[in-house]
């Protein structure tokens, strides 16, 4: 199965995945690679990861932004977006090239046109200290690309009733959904998420890392049976969809 959208997608473990846009842009999603224990060891170095121009953050969890200064530092020209509560703690960090915002709002960056969506999860950063940073609410992101392409990254979500008015609005064609269930959504939630977002393409993401994440790409497959047009493309990390 393919993409043929100009738009490639390597997803790297867990949460995390390096978009290439129709632009050439280069876009982080959740950039957690060095602690990141389902990311590949030729992917783990913040250098490895080339030129970002964008990383963009759905929420402070560890597991989702455990790296996000290592690779801002190797990438001190990247526009980092997140709820801003989350830019004002990297703000602290050092970090100048945030651009902040909140549920409902959208922004253009890098000819990315993203908008911030609600995730029923919460957000939270433990420093080395131990040090709890409240992150705001988590989110999820609609991104259109430079062609019109339209996809969406739930992040780490409960499913929830509104992702149907995302369906209505802005009509993705492909949806990073968690599966592992126990912290996000479960197979089966997830499956009925791709029914209410009306996607032709899904990802799933956020499972298999830990063992206590239970829900496997099968499991999710077998309940999204009744949409035979739903094209499931299930990538071992380090693998490209283009």
């Amino acid at each position: 199965m393919t993409l043929d959208r100009n738009t490639t997608i390597t997803y790297l473990g867990h949460a995390t995945a390096l978009i290439e846009t129709p632009g050439e842009k280069r876009l982080l999603l959740d950039p957690w690679t060095s602690g990141n224990p389902a990311c590949p060891a030729e992917w783990k170095s913040p250098e490895r990861l080339g030129r970002l121009d964008l990383i963009l953050m759905t929420h402070l969890h560890n597991d989702h932004v455990g790296d996000v200064l290592a690779i801002v530092k190797a990438n001190p020209q990247a526009h980092v977006v997140g709820m801003i509560e989350g830019t004002n703690w990297l703000e602290t960090k050092g970090v100048q090239n945030v651009h902040p915002m909140n549920k409902g709002g959208s922004q253009t960056v890098e000819g990315i046109q993203i908008t911030m969506t609600h995730a029923d999860h919460s957000s939270s950063f433990v420093e080395d200290n131990g040090a709890v940073i409240y992150g705001g609410e988590a989110a999820g992101y609609i991104l259109q690309m430079e062609n019109g392409f339209t996809l969406y990254a739930a992040g780490d979500t409960a499913l929830f009733g509104d992702m149907a008015l995302l369906s209505d609005l802005y009509r993705p064609e492909l949806a990073f959904l968690p599966i592992g269930d126990l912290f996000t959504m479960g197979p089966r939630e997830a499956a009925h998420a791709a029914r209410l977002l009306g996607v032709s393409h899904v990802i799933p993401i956020h499972y298999k890392t830990f063992p206590v994440l239970t829900g496997t790409p099968e499991a999710f497959s077998k309940y999204a049976a009744d949409l035979p047009d739903l094209q499931i493309h299930v990538l071992q990390p380090g693998e490209t969809l283009r």
